[in-house]
């Protein structure tokens, strides 16, 4: 029996090619960094917060999902010190939420997978132009 993408499930997609490789880590991040809105503020809250309020395995899950990100960087060929750089953030975020509850709130303000993102999709735009995409949610720049 196969599985129908839905508009909340929607199919993940498959594949080593860059296209696929930016919507399955704008996924992830959208998981991890966004999953809800907090009612009243512009805030969103994600499973890396979540996670933080498990003590010290909460924090190390939420690593290791992170790590995913960089794990595909690697594969998309950027360079050992983008990937580096976004091993720190991934150590930044797991030391944060070490701190067990208090961990969470500077979690909540560090977002290691949304900082993560940001280079891999600097780097696609650089290196794989056909896969780049308007995105509608980030603020214009002022004239």
């Amino acid at each position: 029996m196969a599985v129908r993408p839905t508009p909340l499930a929607p199919a993940l997609p498959i594949g080593r090619d860059p296209a696929a490789v930016r919507q399955r880590i704008e996924m992830l991040e959208r998981v991890l960094e966004g999953l809800v809105r907090i009612p009243g503020t512009n805030r969103k809250l994600g499973l890396d917060v979540i996670l933080d309020l498990l003590p010290f395995a909460g924090s190390t899950v939420g690593a290791a999902l992170g790590s995913y990100l960089a794990w595909e960087a690697h594969n998309l060929g950027m360079s050992k010190t983008q990937v580096a750089r976004m091993a720190g953030n991934i150590g930044v975020d797991w030391a944060l939420g070490m701190i067990p509850f208090v961990g969470a709130i500077p979690d909540f303000f560090f977002r290691s997978n949304t900082r993560n993102l940001r280079l891999v999709k600097r780097h696609l735009d650089r290196h794989h132009p056909a896969t780049a995409t308007v995105d509608v949610s980030a603020p214009r720049a002022r004239s």
